[in-house]
C-alpha cells in the first residue's frame, strides 16, 4: 500500500469515535492548556493549532501549524495551543500523550574513606622492615663471627673442617 493509499483510509475511517482519541466536530475549536508536557497526535482528519508564545521569524518558528493524519506536536507543560478541525469531510480526532520526565538516577554514591585501606597495608610494611632489619642483624653478626674465627685461628677458613684431600 502506497502512503497516499493510507492516507485516504485513515481519513474516510468512520465518524464513530476512535478508541484513545477526542472527537472536534468539523469548524469547532478547543483550547489545551497541558498541567505536564506532552504530544498532540492527530489520529484523523487535519486540524489547524495555533500555539501561544513567542513565535520565530521563520515558518518553523510560527506560531500557527496545520496538522494530519499521522502527524504530532510536543507540547510543554504551561503552554496554551488552540486546535480547530479544518477537515472539510467531517470531524477531526486528537490524542493527548503526557511525557513524564525520567526519574532522576540517584546520585553516585561516593564510597566513605575506609582508614582500613591505608592502615593495613602500613602495618604489613612496618612488619615487613622489621623482618628486613632482623635478618640484616643476624647476616651482619654471622659475617662478623666468620671474620672473627678466621683471625682467631689463622689461616684455617671454617675450624673444625679439613681441606680437601687432607688426611689426618
Amino acid at each position: 500500500m502506497t502512503a497516499r493509499a493510507i492516507t485516504q483510509l485513515l481519513q474516510s475511517a468512520p465518524a464513530t469515535a476512535l478508541p484513545g482519541t477526542w472527537k472536534l466536530a468539523r469548524g469547532r475549536a478547543i483550547t489545551l492548556h497541558p498541567t505536564s508536557d506532552g504530544i498532540l497526535r492527530i489520529a484523523h482528519g487535519r486540524v489547524w493549532a495555533t500555539v501561544e508564545g513567542p513565535h520565530g521569524v521563520s515558518p518553523a518558528d510560527s506560531g500557527d501549524h496545520v496538522l494530519e493524519v499521522g502527524r504530532s506536536m510536543y507540547l510543554r507543560a504551561g503552554q496554551r495551543v488552540v486546535i480547530e478541525a479544518w477537515n472539510c469531510s467531517g470531524a477531526s480526532y486528537f490524542a493527548w500523550d503526557p511525557v513524564f520526565a525520567p526519574a532522576p538516577a540517584p546520585a553516585a554514591v561516593r564510597p566513605a574513606f575506609c582508614m582500613a585501606l591505608v592502615v593495613q597495608p602500613l602495618a604489613d610494611l612496618r612488619m615487613a622492615l622489621g623482618m628486613g632489619l632482623r635478618a640484616a642483624g643476624q647476616l651482619a653478626s654471622g659475617v662478623a663471627r666468620l671474620a672473627w674465627e678466621v683471625l682467631r685461628s689463622g689461616h684455617r677458613a671454617f675450624p673444625g673442617r679439613r681441606a680437601h684431600g687432607a688426611t689426618g
